[in-house]
This record gives C-alpha cells, sequence and structure tokens, in this order.
C-alpha cells in the first residue's frame, strides 16, 4: 500500500508540474497578444462565423502539437493527447480571463457575446503555449520531456512548419503595423520580401537539422520539398490569419497580396524554426 501511495504521489506531483509549467508557457506565449489594444478590440469587432471557425480549426491544430510536445510528456498517444488538448484549451481560457481582468480590458457593461469573443482569441493562443510549455521552460534536461517530432513523417513536418508560422503570424496580424507596411511597399520591395523569406527560411531549416537533412544530398529537391513546400503553406497560413481578424475584407487583390506576404516574413521564419518552438 505505501508503495503504491508513493506512486500516486509521484504522478500527483509530476502533473502538477506539467499543469504549472503548461500555465507558464500560456503566459508566455500570450502574453504579448494580451497587451496588444488591437487582440482587445478584435473581440468585439469580429464577426461570430470568424470566431467559430477559428475555434473549430484550433482544436486539430492543438491536438497536433499535444501529440508531437504535449505538456504532460509521460503519455503519448491520440487518448493522451485530446486530453492535453482540452487542458491546454482550459489552461488558455483561465490565463486570458486573469490577465485581462488584472488589465482591466473588460468592460462590465459589455455584453457576453464580446466578453467571448475577447476570450476565444487569447485562449487559443495560451493553448499554444501551454502545449509547448515542456519545450519552453523544461530545460531540455529530462529525456522525458522530449516529444515524437524526431520521428514526424513528411506531412507531420509540414504540420509542424504550419504550427511554428501561426505561432509567429498571430502576434503579428493584429497589428495596424503589418498593414502599414504592406501599404508602403512597392511591387519591388513584395518581390523582394518574398525571396528574402524563402532564402531565410531554407537556410534555418538546414542549420536547425530537419528530420532528413543528410541525406538530402540533392539541394535542388529538399529545396522544393521543404522549403518552397514550407513557403507555400506560410501563405495559406498567413491568409487565413488574416481573414480570421477581418482584414481581408474591402482590399483589392494587389493590397492582399501585399498583406499576406509581409505576414508571410515572420510566418516563414516560424515555419523553419518550427523545431526549435515545437
Amino acid at each position: 500500500m505505501s508503495a503504491s501511495l508513493a506512486f500516486d504521489r509521484r504522478r500527483e506531483t509530476a502533473y502538477a508540474r506539467d499543469l504549472a509549467r503548461a500555465f507558464g508557457g500560456a503566459l508566455l506565449f500570450a502574453l504579448p497578444l494580451l497587451m496588444t489594444m488591437e487582440m482587445w478590440w478584435a473581440g468585439f469587432v469580429l464577426e461570430g462565423v470568424h470566431l467559430l471557425v477559428f475555434l473549430i480549426l484550433a482544436l486539430p491544430l492543438l491536438t497536433g502539437l499535444a501529440w508531437y510536445a504535449g505538456f504532460s510528456a509521460q503519455h503519448r498517444g491520440l487518448g493522451h493527447a485530446l486530453l492535453d488538448t482540452f487542458v491546454a484549451l482550459a489552461v488558455g481560457f483561465v490565463t486570458a480571463a486573469v490577465v485581462l481582468t488584472l488589465f482591466g480590458v473588460f468592460d462590465p457593461g459589455a455584453p457576453p457575446r464580446q466578453i467571448a469573443g475577447q476570450l476565444v482569441l487569447q485562449a487559443v493562443a495560451g493553448a499554444m503555449g501551454a502545449l509547448l510549455a515542456g519545450r519552453q521552460l523544461s530545460g531540455g534536461g529530462d529525456e522525458e520531456d522530449v516529444g515524437d517530432e524526431d520521428q514526424a513523417s513528411y506531412p507531420g513536418e509540414l504540420f509542424l512548419m504550419v504550427a511554428g508560422a501561426l505561432f509567429l503570424a498571430l502576434n503579428m496580424a493584429p497589428t495596424e503595423e503589418m498593414i502599414l507596411i504592406a501599404y508602403r511597399m512597392s511591387p519591388i520591395h513584395v518581390a523582394a520580401l518574398v525571396l528574402v523569406s524563402i532564402g531565410l527560411m531554407h537556410a534555418i531549416v538546414f542549420s536547425v537539422g530537419f528530420p532528413g537533412q543528410e541525406v538530402h544530398d540533392r539541394p535542388l529537391t529538399a529545396f522544393a520539398h521543404y522549403t518552397l513546400a514550407g513557403y507555400g503553406l506560410v501563405l495559406l497560413t498567413s491568409l487565413y490569419v488574416l481573414w480570421v481578424f477581418g482584414r481581408v475584407q474591402g482590399h483589392g487583390v494587389g493590397e492582399l497580396v501585399d498583406a499576406v506576404v509581409v505576414l508571410s516574413f515572420p510566418g516563414a521564419i516560424g515555419a523553419a524554426a518550427a523545431r526549435l518552438l515545437v
């Protein structure tokens, strides 16, 4: 009985540690968004369908992150990934509610729909941080904290790229500066930014050491399979994030392309560094 009790206590202690890391990761990742005025207003002005789609599509993304780098690193498998996903969402909602309350962001007279909108946007960002907390805060000293990303298949690697792109794009998309940069850029600037983004992405990928790097003795194949495919996913991710924040409506095709390219610059860096972030 004493051995069983000691085992249960160790398990409870480990879970409490994982949960504390999850709250720390949620705060670490979501704090820039929690202190961004545009994010506060987004909860008021975004259409309900945008928030609903954002939350629905966030579930498979968070489940994938939980599969590769869940905050409860001692357990693997789909069941534990789903459990980690919903726990991470709860952590994200609690973190957002507490911090926004401390900052006095919530309007006491606001309808519940607006408060819920503010919380949904912030909670998903916090949940991502909660699931990445093992990597962000563990110090990398424990074998048990190593995720499954080293065994990721090619589609899994592309998924990690999308997660890395979203990791940084969420911090940039709501700001007015991102739109201002796109407005000030000429077509030459836009083309140059595309080339620089692709070049940086390729350099970072093959410096960090993606799986299969050592067997890609054909640079053009590696460039097509990872860099170009990844950048295409970054462009789609950036377009999706812009749609979520209502920055697609009312803009011409040229203006939209400029905005997507600008947001894809940090997105490309996040995608290339996904193996460090995830």
